[in-house]
């Protein structure tokens, strides 16, 4: 299966990136002359990750019937120094609201997206160190 993208440029550092499910906004840091109407490109990149897993995460949970009241991914990860920069290690924290938590169904619903249905996790691995960590908070 093949994927395709168009980025069309829209001015100064601004591109709208198009795909067939629809588009998002690209831009640089006001600094580097954006606009900041964006995101950017490294930051698209920690999007795809989290929004892979918690599409994984959210169908493995209403199966699993370990339903909880929110979720939230945070992803953290450092950049190198040297050109080209790249994130050499990233941290994925998955946080669950509720209360009454079935714990070994959602761990083994991050588990299942981490090791084997996230595959943008799976592109990172190739170039960073990645850690998960999931969190409880009950309301």
């Amino acid at each position: 299966m093949t994927n395709k993208i168009e980025v069309n440029w829209k001015g100064q550092m601004l591109f709208e990136s198009v795909a067939p499910e629809g588009s998002v906004m690209i831009d640089a840091a006001e600094e580097v002359g954006g606009q900041g109407k964006g995101l950017r490109p490294k930051a698209m990149m920690l999007t795809a990750m989290a929004g892979c897993t918690a599409m994984d995460v959210a169908s493995l949970l209403k199966k699993m019937r370990a339903e909880v009241d929110d979720f939230k991914i945070e992803v953290e990860a450092n950049l190198t120094d040297e050109h080209p920069k790249y994130y050499d290690k990233v941290h994925v924290t998955y946080r669950f609201y509720g209360s009454d938590f079935k714990k070994d169904k959602i761990e083994k619903s991050v588990n299942l997206s981490v090791d084997r249905y996230c595959g943008v996790m799976e592109m990172f691995r190739q170039f960073s160190k990645l850690t998960t960590e999931i969190l409880y908070i009950e309301q």
